[in-house]
């Protein structure tokens, strides 16, 4: 008896037979090699110490190249990739946050394909400034004297805070020292930023009198105030209000920032939610400068928008750091095309669809899942409409839920997490929920022309 290990055959031999041939023709050679030689190891530790009764394979050549196939697809198939977001949660961050209208991709893909005039004025022929594309609609749609878009929401509180407190001691409400999600927390954004933060009152009470204590023996560079937009204080609490503290700011002379968070430019209840402040009324209420992000609320591709008083945006527009951070030439195009529907409050509800999925109506929802439903039941697959809850997400209106319908489905063999499974390994991938028993597609969060896709997927994957 021998050891079957000896039986592979060396990768020369492997290359040159017939089973690479057709490889080799659409594949670079050393990408070949690389995956030959990890299918090698692989078999070779998988034969571990067992003899002659793996010999046959071990020596055919198609068993080597049956595995780099399938590792060269692999390899070939995009990282990034667009999916279903069946989950309920609008605002998915791991899911990309906020689905673009269709007139923002238009204008992303225009000057993508080709050149644009991102920093060149038309008019004079001269360089021009990437920051001049957006600025008017963002005045003219939230009341600001200036703006300025950066490529993130923390890149923007960031560059606020490098330019007006650098060095300089910042006052914030205990209460409102939050964690922005991905492990990043108010406290560590300013230390990068080179403030120096000083906390004011308790979690639960912050009043003004706090602020003006602590402003009398710190000497701030700014009064900052974060909306705690991903959770709740109830109870025994109080606070100082957004207008509280730019008259306080106003009377010591230091400038307020108020960040947003998510940026809702229209009223929340037309989306039938509960209040949530919005930029124009953070600078109606007297803050210098107002920061938010734009694939939130917004509805617009990832940016970090700041608006206030033009002193302030023209020394950030200087700094190094908004270099660094600058927005290209397609989120610009993006933003804008998002900016020109809120022109008219009913077209922004309409085509952009974060507003869309947070304004449809449980009834439309019904309608949609029974259809899917009836569809399903045509084929043999039996599934019900059911109704749910979905969330807004992106760390906005916490405890929210919104009244929703979609379905549920039951697998006709295993259980739902091996279905749930192969729908998340679908040429397009449906990410849907796991609860009770069963898979969960919540249709709220299903763009209307993905309805034909999932049942596509689900009829395909369904006891396969």
């Amino acid at each position: 008896m021998s050891d079957a290990r000896r039986l592979i055959p060396s990768l020369e031999r492997l290359l040159e037979s017939e089973a690479f041939a057709d490889i080799l023709e659409t594949n670079a050679r050393g990408l070949v090699v690389e995956h030959l030689r990890t299918e090698v190891d692989r078999i070779r530790r998988e034969i571990g110490d067992s003899v002659d009764d793996h010999a046959a394979d071990v020596e055919d050549p198609r068993l080597y190249a049956a595995g780099v196939e399938e590792r060269l697809r692999v390899c070939a198939t995009p990282s990034l990739r667009a999916v279903i977001n069946g989950t309920g949660v609008i605002l998915h961050t791991n899911l990309g946050r906020a689905p673009l209208a269709d007139s923002a991709l238009d204008a992303m893909a225009s000057v993508a394909r080709g050149y644009a005039n991102l920093e060149y004025d038309l008019d004079s022929g001269s360089r021009g400034s990437r920051y001049d594309h957006c600025t008017a609609l963002l005045r003219e749609l939230t009341g600001a004297s200036a703006a300025l878009v950066s490529n993130n929401g923390a890149a923007a509180l960031v560059l606020a805070l490098r330019t007006m407190a650098f060095g300089r001691t910042v006052l914030v409400s205990r209460g409102e020292l939050v964690e922005i999600g991905g492990g990043f927390r108010i406290p560590e954004i300013l230390e990068s930023s080179g403030a120096v933060l000083i906390e004011v009152g308790s979690t639960n009470r912050t009043r003004l009198e706090d602020y003006r204590v602590a402003a009398g023996t710190s000497d701030p560079a700014m009064f900052l105030k974060v909306h705690r937009s991903n959770f709740r204080i109830t109870g025994f609490t109080e606070e100082a209000s957004l207008e509280e503290l730019a008259g306080l700011g106003a009377e010591l002379g230091v400038p307020v920032v108020h960040d947003l968070g998510s940026g809702l430019l229209v009223d929340p209840e037309h989306l039938g939610l509960p209040a949530e402040p919005r930029p124009t009324e953070s600078l109606a209420a007297g803050a210098d400068i107002v920061a938010f992000s734009g694939d939130k609320l917004l509805g617009g591709p990832q940016a970090g928008i700041l608006l206030g008083r033009a002193e302030w945006i023209a020394e950030m527009r200087k700094n190094p750091l908004c270099r660094a951070i600058r927005v290209d030439k397609t989120t610009l195009a993006g933003l804008e095309a998002t900016l020109q529907l809120y022109r008219d409050p009913g077209t922004a509800l309409r085509e952009i669809p974060v507003l869309a999925m947070l304004s449809a109506s449980p009834q439309d929802l019904r309608d949609r899942a029974d259809t899917l439903v009836t569809n399903l039941s045509s084929i043999g697959i039996t599934s019900e409409a059911m109704e749910m809850s979905s969330v807004v997400g992106g760390g906005t209106f916490p405890g929210v839920e919104l009244e929703s319908c979609g379905l549920r489905v039951q697998p006709r063999e295993d259980g739902p997490d091996p279905l749930a499974s192969r729908l998340r390994g679908a040429a397009v991938p449906l990410v849907g929920r796991v609860e009770d028993g069963s898979f969960w597609v919540d249709l709220r969060t299903v763009l209307r022309w993905q309805d034909s896709v999932v049942f596509d997927q689900l009829s395909r994957h369904i006891g396969s």
